[in-house]
């Protein structure tokens, strides 16, 4: 019984790292609306401001999912630079045509002061 308790907990532990290890993989980014956009952690270093950010394991421990608040990006903005973290992510290093990044005029102030902020 008790070689079976163990064998139990072992696949209990295991199970946790590979729930940790999946957490590690993803960020969580929240805009000043409260609006949550879980995002690849590997395309949230496209930023400089958010790589700089997570570098700090006492801040950021990295067997759980990090989360950064801004509270100065609201949803729509932050929804487009996580599109773009994912276009700059596909096309870095592309032998393709790479495609035009669309902007709406509406957005493109606060998406270049965003763009700013986070360095990317």
């Amino acid at each position: 019984y008790n070689e079976y308790k163990s064998y139990l907990s072992l696949l209990d532990m295991t199970e946790q790292e590979k729930m940790n290890s999946i957490a590690c993989e993803y960020v969580k980014l929240v805009s000043n609306d409260n609006h949550e956009f879980i995002i690849k952690r590997s395309h949230a270093l496209t930023s400089g401001t958010i790589k700089a950010m997570l570098s700090n394991p006492q801040n950021y421990p990295h067997n759980e999912m990090s989360r950064v608040q801004f509270r100065e990006i609201p949803s729509h903005v932050l929804s487009k630079v996580c599109m773009y973290f994912a276009y700059k992510n596909r096309y870095t290093n592309s032998t393709s045509e790479i495609p035009e990044f669309p902007i709406e005029p509406e957005i493109a102030l606060e998406l270049l002061m965003a763009a700013n902020f986070l360095d990317c």
